[in-house]
């Protein structure tokens, strides 16, 4: 399967073929729902906690004799049926939302969601984007020139998760160029998942040729 490569000014500058077990695998619905939840559950943090009737303070003492008062018995002004009293079977913080992903699952979803925007005409691939100095403005002239492509105006409109950038590996002058512009995400290729790719609206893949050497090398 071949496809176009087009330059930082949104021209075209050749063609590259994709591999098949990255860019053509069918949907599969049950593996990413899968892969996803669980990915969404291994980033929660339990942060909600009600503190029960042993961490609450106050209660040391009987409130009041346990006969002759005409009133019902209690031992201490910490159960659950006082106010101020602990909470009962409420949310705790040591709860642990963790799920076991199988690493071949989580590597075939990924390629599904690559197979699944590129089938959606929602990935972008590029040659050499040269950025001397780390500068945004620059950046931002290269997302308007791709906005000019077929498919991709949204690039210059769209200031929440509009693009995904994918690099081959860590530049400076790049990263930094391209993180303070709104919407738009940068990460290398080797570590690219799932969530992001689905989370953003488009995938721009930098110097297309070493970055689709680096998703083969993840299968093999």
């Amino acid at each position: 399967m071949e496809t176009t490569i087009y330059n930082q000014k949104g021209e075209e500058a050749g063609k590259i073929k994709l591999p098949k077990a990255v860019f053509e695998l069918p949907w599969n619905d049950d593996l990413v729902h899968q892969v996803v939840v669980s990915m969404q559950s291994n980033k929660r943090t339990p942060v909600a906690h009600a503190k029960g009737r042993g961490e609450v303070s106050g209660g040391g003492k009987k409130p009041w004799r346990q006969k002759g008062t005409g009133r019902a018995r209690h031992g201490s002004s910490r159960s659950p049926i006082w106010k101020g009293g602990g909470v009962t079977h409420g949310p705790l913080k040591e709860k642990n939302y963790t799920k076991k992903i199988n690493k071949k699952m989580k590597q075939k979803a990924l390629f599904v969601a690559l197979s699944r925007k590129l089938h959606d005409n929602e990935v972008l691939f590029l040659d050499k984007v040269n950025l001397d100095k780390a500068k945004t403005r620059e950046a931002s002239g290269v997302l308007k020139s791709l906005a000019k492509i077929k498919g991709f105006e949204k690039l210059s409109t769209k200031k929440k998760n509009a693009a995904l950038i994918a690099i081959p590996e860590k530049n400076i002058n790049t990263s930094l160029s391209f993180r303070n512009i709104a919407g738009v995400d940068i990460n290398e290729i080797k570590n690219l998942n799932i969530l992001e790719i689905l989370s953003s609206k488009y995938l721009i893949i930098l110097d297309a040729k070493d970055s689709i050497e680096v998703l083969e090398s993840r299968i093999k």
